[in-house]
């Protein structure tokens, strides 16, 4: 049988001065151990010279198609505990992945558990863990405590029992800690925790579609609102008007905040999170998936000393993630930035960021009239509500400032007709409106299991997406489904956009009233690119399938 040691100098990847400490060691595997956990060794170098030296196969869990029966024929606590995960049966033998095919105590109680033959396989550690992870969920852990709760506890003393010092290990605590948890690991954007009549439903929004997670008894309903109203700072008595709070969790080594909302139903209080992951502050422009020429218009107009910059579309279609970016690649130690935001939601450092607040008299207007005078650079305001704000927004961009902020529009065309409908003189809006940027979300195909196929030519023509008749039908993409997308076929989200530079001919129409439609067609004629268009380029480029741009895209 092959040295370990020398596998790994024969491929290249063990470093010279090393060579004797791991001679000299009589146990060469946890001397490699150690090694692999001072980075000198990656996981998966070591991974797959075990395989060698053990003379077995390495498998790759991310590209390895799991048989789920296999998967249910050992139960989750054995599999965390050693480290393993059966994923394939052959004939009456169990594929084990495992991290230390050499430990038989993992091999005997996987064979007891199964009442199986094993063959044992290798596989990368945090490839391992991510997969036990991914199989094996919380929602076990989730159904156990939920069961527990209802045998233990009647209503009114599981409200009760959510005080200030309510225990970690308590049911409720670890139930909403469990959501929570599972939540960030599935990538969700927003959890719904909803009151029905006979139980409570909790649901994920991952890659903008809600799914169903679980399903809890009514009885643990009180219990589980109690402790999250405690954990945002929110009134627990307060159950007949919505109400909004906050709260930062900690989570695999980083902070992340929750913005937490109730609203009062037939049922009970629905509770609704919004995941804020503060690493998506510290996002390029680049990761933001514009295309060329639309990167190109919008740095045009971020990089001058003044103007008003509008991103506009609906509700969670990522106005606020671009604007961030916007306001990372403007931030400079040399000027001054400072944003208004209700809620402020994501922490910036070097930024002044404002938090509104209406019961001490802090509107968006006031807070605006405020931070002019406070010598700003650039004024980051969240939203354009009414008249007042936006009035006072356009004043600031025609005096030196760069406004960024956001709007609800369909398109970019219609933010110049929106502001003058707020009683903004057009001759103010053409003069202080230097951009628009339309966008949308679009789930992304897997990259690991997209199917290419060529879409009919007739039906192209049917969808509006652009396509050009004398051209051959371009390849595209569709979803199919693997473990890595969890049978989905998309995994994360791509932005749509409509970039609209606000020209001479355009602020001649904003002047004269014209329509969006007039406006969008001399902006069409300019160079700008339709969020359908925007959509069917990334199509061909792979990055999302035909379904999703007309799904997002009216």
């Amino acid at each position: 049988m092959a040295n370990l040691t020398d596998i790994l100098i024969v491929r290249g990847v063990l470093p010279i001065e090393h060579l004797d400490t791991l001679r000299r060691d009589e146990d060469e595997m946890a001397a490699v151990r150690a090694l692999v956990d001072s980075g000198v060794v990656t996981e998966l170098q070591f991974a797959s010279a075990l395989a060698e030296k053990l003379r077995l196969p390495f498998v790759e869990l991310t590209e390895y198609a799991v048989d789920r029966m296999a998967i249910s024929l050992v139960p989750a606590a054995v599999c965390r505990r050693y480290g393993v995960l059966p994923i394939a049966i052959e004939s009456d033998r169990l594929t084990l992945a495992m991290v230390d095919p050499g430990n038989v105590f993992a091999l005997d109680d996987v064979r007891s558990a199964a009442r199986m033959n094993i063959t044992p396989v290798v596989a990368e550690r945090c490839d391992l863990l991510a997969a036990i992870d991914r199989f094996h969920r919380a929602d076990g852990e989730l159904s156990d405590l939920t069961s527990a709760i209802e045998e233990d506890s009647t209503p009114a003393e599981t409200e009760l029992s959510m005080g200030e010092t309510a225990d970690d290990d308590a049911p409720i605590v670890r139930f909403v800690n469990l959501i929570v948890s599972q939540a960030i690991q599935d990538r969700a954007s927003d959890i719904h925790i909803e009151p029905s009549e006979h139980d409570l439903r909790v649901r994920y929004r991952i890659d903008g579609v809600l799914h169903e997670m679980q399903r809890a008894p009514k009885s643990i309903q009180n219990g589980v609102i109690s402790r999250l109203k405690i954990m945002s700072d929110i009134d627990i008595s307060e159950r007949r008007r919505p109400q909004d709070g906050r709260m930062s969790i900690r989570h695999a080594s980083r902070t992340i905040d929750l913005r937490v909302a109730t609203l009062p139903t037939v049922w009970g209080e629905k509770i609704v999170m919004r995941i804020l992951d503060n690493a998506e502050s510290d996002m390029k422009l680049s990761d933001l998936g514009l295309l060329d020429y639309n990167a190109e218009a919008f740095r045009s107009s971020y990089t001058k000393p003044y103007g008003m910059i509008l991103v506009t579309g609906p509700t969670g279609s990522g106005k606020s993630t671009t604007l961030y970016t916007t306001l990372h690649t403007v931030s400079r130690p040399e000027i001054n930035v400072i944003t208004v935001e209700d809620p402020v939601e994501y922490r910036m450092p070097g930024i002044n960021q404002v938090q509104v607040n209406p019961k001490a008299g802090l509107t968006f207007a006031s807070a605006l009239r405020s931070i002019l005078r406070s010598d700003p650079d650039v004024v980051l305001l969240g939203e354009i509500r009414d008249h007042e704000t936006a009035q006072i927004a356009i004043e600031a961009s025609l005096t030196g400032h760069l406004v960024l902020s956001t709007l609800h529009t369909n398109d970019a065309p219609s933010a110049v007709t929106r502001l003058t409908e707020m009683n903004i003189e057009p001759f103010l809006v053409g003069s202080a409106l230097d951009c628009v940027v339309a966008q949308r979300l679009a789930r992304r195909l897997c990259s690991r299991c997209k199917g290419a196929y060529q879409h009919d030519a007739g039906e192209l023509l049917n969808l509006r997406v652009g396509f050009d008749p004398a051209a051959p039908p371009p390849v595209l993409y569709r979803p199919v489904g693997c473990t890595h997308c969890s049978n989905t076929g998309y995994r994360g989200r791509i932005a749509i956009h409509e970039v609209m530079l606000v020209t001479e001919d355009i602020e001649r129409l904003a002047v004269a009233r014209a329509s969006s439609a007039e406006i969008g067609a001399v902006a069409r004629s300019q160079g700008m690119l339709t969020l359908r268009e925007d959509g069917w380029a990334k199509a061909k480029l792979g990055h999302t399938s035909i379904e999703e741009i007309l799904r997002v895209v009216a």
